[in-house]
């Protein structure tokens, strides 16, 4: 009885939920919505003539837009850093 438990909970291990395909979905679905959240935004602040408002938002999108559409960046940004401070990397 207890081999079959045993076996039973590794065969469940290796079924792991596959979190790219869900990480797809959720881009597939905000994405649009929010790319016609900045348009809505930044064309208030165009008519309402704040620039520098606009500017602002617009360099902040962009940063949230990259770091939503390539999540991989933050390491690689994080690993560039350590490099170029000189950090060890212990890990």
């Amino acid at each position: 009885m207890m081999h079959s438990v045993k076996a039973a909970v590794i065969l469940a291990a290796k079924d792991d939920p596959n979190t790219q395909q869900l990480a797809d979905w959720l881009r597939n679905i905000f994405g649009p919505l929010f790319l016609v959240i900045i348009g809505i935004v930044a064309l208030f602040f165009l008519f309402t003539r704040e620039i520098t408002r606009f500017i602002q938002f617009i360099v902040l999108s962009i940063v949230i837009a990259v770091v939503f559409y390539y999540p991989g960046i933050i390491t690689s940004v994080a690993k560039g850093i350590v490099q170029a401070l000189g950090v060890e990397d212990t890990g």
